[in-house]
């Protein structure tokens, strides 16, 4: 597992594919970012359909979630950003469709599983109440 920086280059909105319990009762989780940069040759990446980014609330530009690189940070965390004058609920723009959300779960994970994603572990990084968990 990689370190990452302390704040990531910019805010962005992400996909929380697992979430954990850790050892001190809290949750962890593990995001992808969603970003309108198309992936290049090699990078797993996932076009999010214009009918789930409108449901969200997201802008109308095209879309890809990264399936290959999750951070790793306990939430709540100081990583939420949230939409000014609102509370902590605006921090989560919604649920993604049933199906699409096992689509980007079930990359994510295949690539976790070949060692082919990064994992990138923020300053309050969750331990796992499992530890085998994060062998996938």
């Amino acid at each position: 597992m990689q370190q990452g920086q302390e704040e990531g280059q910019k805010d962005r909105p992400c996909a929380v594919v697992v979430a954990l319990a850790d050892k001190d009762g809290g949750t962890g989780v593990y995001a992808l970012a969603i970003t309108h940069s198309a992936p290049t040759e090699g990078q797993g990446a996932i076009e999010i359909p214009q009918p789930v980014k409108a449901r969200l609330g997201l802008d109308g530009e095209r879309s890809w979630i990264v399936v290959d690189e999750a951070n790793v940070f306990s939430w709540p965390g100081p990583y939420l950003r949230f939409v000014p004058g609102k509370g902590a609920e605006s921090a989560a723009y919604g649920f993604l469709p049933p199906g699409f959300f096992r689509l980007l779960r079930d990359h994510f994970l295949e690539s976790a599983r070949a060692q082919k994603s990064a994992l990138v572990a923020r300053t309050e990084y969750p331990r796992p109440a499992d530890p085998t968990l994060h062998s996938f």
